[in-house]
């Protein structure tokens, strides 16, 4: 390097205990005023620019008077979303310097970068021999120590390749090796400061050959140490085996006393026994230890010969019985071998029997499984349809399986009284005996039922409805925010802590392999991201394919899943990926009638709500009106949930009232406040307060250019949404609002055309083919849809918008107890929507009267509406954009000119 005396350069404090020397490379966190000066600095240089990294002396010191000029490398900025993250600075040094300003007001870590005078060392001359001669000596005796004591093949091999390097290296390039090794080494700080304050050649070799010899005798101490302790250890574990043997000893003189007691002195045992009970802690019970390991090994005796689980429990139980019982790996493989033969083996002896054959033989069990259901919920009889149909098959299946089973058990009985009578004389008749296996078992694969709806709706009640109707054990897993494949599938053995998936946990718990499993909240399961995808580890699980081999990594064999019934939960579809809804059976689960839940209200939420709060059914009653009130004014749900928290707020305040009304009875003896035990309508307002949809129902009216569409919200949920539209002053432009899609814009901007095209046969425009935006005096439209902070979108409020841009240009209005749905195309055809029985329902909640819906959409309102709604409410099916004007204005409500003179190209 050339001579250069001095220099002014930016000056960076490093964290103590950190230290860069020439040739090595750091990366450090920087404060953001620090990295903003830094990026200045790099983007005023046209090449890498230069400065100083400084060594603290001490954790709250000042700056050490060397340090290395360094280049900067990189220099990170935080992400935008998390500007409190610091800078990310790399620094590669190339030579040291000497710090020559003096003051006590050094830099500190805190105090950014400052401009200090430094100056560069000398040009560097050739170390002598001698020095050179030692440095690779002790460099290489640290190589190889190094590469002797390491495990891995990849270190060993880069130490031998550095050594390599060193035997070869010149006398000039011997000093920059150093520095790159002593840079790589873990030595005490303030060894390196003082190798980063020489700056002569033949001082850097003899302060890095005594840090290697340091180094080198550092690690043979610790070798040594290592290997004392190894020996402690095994002669700890030694004494820990003998004392077993010795605690073993004991028992069987123990056991030998007890037995002998008759033969000695009345008393004595007794004695002994008692003062060994009394004297022994519950905790350690050394039998009920040896109990357990029995338990354990009855378990794995009783598993099906030749299977796979059998095989394994084996195996890690030879492997249990090698390892000493202190050891770390004893209670590992312990925890795996309760794991293994708790869970509830098809094979397996001792293993609960699938569903009782004594209930599938009653003749009543499919009546008693209806009753079962009714009792549990009122109405959703599609579904209680379709899990009649389940039971129904479960019943003839089993039956069929138990004839199977005797009739093969009657051939092998036959072929044994036939066999032994030709070889009778060799004595074949006892070896046949084994040959009478049990007959196999052929299980009905239960379905996968996902059922979708709005919360509220009984989709989890229906699940132990089902389980109580069969009789199986239920067990309930909430997949809601589950974000690692593990939870599903379990860690891995080799992992500290591991322990099985929820799928196994389940089947251990209900003891059964046939239990009904229902998972909740299948839509809101995490997304795929470094833990796996939990979705597609269900795939396997909900599988009937597959799942009879269904693969834990704890357990690590094959799990039958195939008996168990599987029942999912969710509120939409369309959070659930496309493999793992393909998996599923669909049933819809919509929302109740005004009638539904008043049947609801009073044959469950009512008594329910009563024994919760300690009141009798004598002591309250609540008049349907004001049941109906309740489910009308104070809640607007696809399900019953709110009801159920509103009949709760009028049953605590009525068991305060009967509370009160006891203690003052109880204390004068005569009652001073009158108890009512009915409930009215008038009554509600004074407990559960202002009803909180009346204002809705008062700001419903027929305005201009306001008309009523139909929607259903995230949850499931159908409802009303108003149409909103206004004119203002413009050049004949459409404003959107009210947080929209694009498909919602797309139907906006559709049927704005299409009113524009139909302007002169409404009578808008005096002339065809007029702008009615523009003629006679320029505006714009403003359509918006209110509850701005919820998304919107899809087609289905095309027939909406376009009888509100028809109202707001014609001055005629649609009634507000009418409200529509429907898809529009340019030609004016009415296409179909889904969702038909949610907002229809949603309609009937709100008080509408009239529904206009696609005429694709009829046989829906056929097979979905229930009749009771379809009787209080007036369906009206259309083709056509123009039908459907009709339709909600009313007929000769719009003045359409003579379709005789509308010409209509065919091309």
């Amino acid at each position: 390097m050339v001579n250069m005396s001095k220099a002014t350069l930016p000056t960076l404090a490093l964290p103590y205990p950190l230290i860069l020397l020439p040739s090595g490379r750091i990366t450090i966190p920087v404060k953001r005023s620090i990295g903003e000066t830094l990026s200045t600095l790099v983007q005023e240089s046209e090449t890498q620019p230069i400065i100083v990294a400084v060594p603290l002396t001490s954790p709250e010191s000042s700056l050490y008077q060397w340090g290395t000029a360094a280049h900067i490398v990189r220099l990170i900025k935080p992400p935008a979303r998390n500007p409190k993250q610091p800078y990310l600075l790399s620094l590669n040094g190339f030579t040291r310097v000497r710090i020559l300003d003096t003051n006590p007001d050094l830099p500190t870590v805190d105090s950014g970068i400052v401009d200090r005078r430094i100056e560069y060392p000398p040009t560097e001359s050739p170390p002598s021999a001698e020095s050179v001669v030692k440095f690779k000596a002790a460099a290489l005796k640290l190589l190889d120590q190094l590469a002797k004591d390491t495990t891995q093949q990849a270190k060993r091999d880069t130490y031998n390749k550095v050594a390599a390097m060193i035997e070869e290296i010149s006398y000039v390039r011997a000093a920059w090796m150093a520095d790159v090794m002593v840079s790589s080494t873990n030595g005490e700080y303030s060894d390196k400061l003082e190798f980063l304050s020489a700056a002569d050649p033949d001082d850097r070799l003899r302060r890095a050959t005594t840090l290697f010899v340091k180094q080198s005798s550092i690690s043979e101490v610790s070798k040594r140490i290592a290997q004392s302790v190894d020996e402690s250890l095994s002669k700890q574990q030694k004494e820990f085996f003998l004392r077993q043997q010795q605690a073993a000893i004991e028992r069987e003189l123990k056991n030998l006393r007890r037995t002998s007691s008759p033969l000695g002195p009345p008393g004595n045992m007794p004695k002994d026994e008692s003062s060994g009970n009394s004297s022994e802690s519950e905790l350690d019970n050394e039998e009920a230890e040896a109990e357990d390991m029995a338990d354990i090994k009855s378990k794995i005796e009783a598993m099906a010969k030749d299977s796979e689980e059998r095989k394994m429990a084996v195996r890690e139980w030879r492997r249990l019985k090698r390892i000493p019982q202190g050891s770390v790996e004893h209670g590992v493989i312990r925890n795996y071998l309760e794991w293994l033969t708790a869970i509830p083996w098809t094979g397996s002896s001792t293993t609960t029997p699938s569903t009782a054959v004594e209930t599938l033989r009653d003749r009543a069990f499919l009546r008693n499984a209806k009753q079962q259901l009714d009792s549990d919920h009122f109405g959703l009889e599609k579904v209680k349809k379709r899990l009649t149909e389940y039971l129904s098959v479960v019943r003839l299946k089993a039956l069929q399986m138990e004839q199977e089973a005797k009739e093969e058990q009657r051939s092998q009985q036959l072929q044994l009284t036939i066999i032994p009578k030709k070889s009778a004389k060799a004595g074949e008749a006892h070896t046949l005996v084994p040959s009478l296996r049990q007959p196999s078992r052929k299980t009905v694969k239960g379905p996968i039922l996902l059922f979708v709806g709005p919360p509220g709706t009984g989709k989890t009640s229906l699940g132990q409805s089902i389980a109580k109707a069969l009789g199986r054990p239920f067990q309930r897993i909430s997949l809601g925010g589950v974000r690692d494949e593990a939870e599903i599938r379990g860690h891995r053995r080799t992992y500290v802590a591991s322990g099985p998936g929820m799928i196994v946990q389940a089947l251990r718990k209900a003891g059964r392999p046939d239990p009904v499993i229902l998972l909740d909240e299948i839509d809101k399961v995490g997304q795929s991201n470094h833990h796996g995808d939990p979705a597609a580890a269900l795939l396997e699980v909900l599988d009937p394919e597959q799942n009879h081999t269904f693969n834990d990594h704890y357990i690590n064999v094959p799990i039958d899943l195939s008996q168990v019934l599987f029942i999912c939960t969710s509120n939409t579809l369309e959070t659930i990926s496309g493999p793992l809804l393909d998996r599923c059976e669909i049933i819809q689960l919509s929302g109740y009638t005004y009638n539904e839940k008043m049947h609801i209200a009073k044959n469950f939420l009512l008594p329910k709500q009563l024994h919760a709060n300690g009141l009798a059914t004598e002591q309250l009653t609540v008049a349907e009106p004001a049941l109906l009130h309740i489910a009308t004014h104070y809640t607007r749900e696809a399900g019953v949930r709110s009801l159920d928290r509103a009949i709760g707020a009028v049953v605590r305040f009525k068991a305060v009232e009967w509370a009160e009304h006891l203690d003052a009875d109880n204390e004068s003896g005569v009652s001073i406040k009158e108890y009512k035990d009915v409930v009215d309508e008038d009554e509600l307002e004074g407990i559960l307060g202002i009803a909180r949809w009346d204002g809705e129902e008062s700001d419903r009216e027929e305005r201009r250019g306001v008309v009523y569409g139909l929607v259903v919200t995230g949850m499931g949920e159908g409802g009303i949404l108003p149409v909103e539209t206004i004119a203002v002053p413009g050049t004949g432009k459409l404003m959107l609002t009210g947080s929209l899609g694009e498909v919602i814009k797309e139907s906006g901007e559709l049927a704005l055309s299409w009113v524009k095209t139909h302007a002169y046969d409404l009578c808008i425009t005096a002339a065809r083919y007029q702008d009615p935006l523009k003629t006679p005096n320029g505006m714009d439209i403003h359509l918006h849809l209110p509850s701005g902070a919820v998304k919107k979108d899809g087609p289905s409020a095309g027939i909406a918008m376009t009888c509100a841009f028809v109202s707001l240009l014609t001055g005629a209005c649609v009634p507000c107890d009418i409200a529509m749905t429907g898809e529009i195309t340019l030609r004016g055809r009415v296409g179909p929507v889904g969702g038909i029985k949610e907002k229809v329902l949603g309609a009937h909640r709100a008080n509408i009267t009239k529904v206009i819906l696609p005429w694709a959409n009829r046989k829906d309102v056929e097979h979905d509406v229930p009749v009771e709604v379809q009787a209080v409410m007036q369906f009206s099916f259309v083709r056509t954009v123009e039908e459907a004007l009709e339709s909600a204005f009313g007929k000769g409500a719009l003045g359409w000119r003579s379709k005789d003179m509308l010409m209509e190209s065919r091309l």
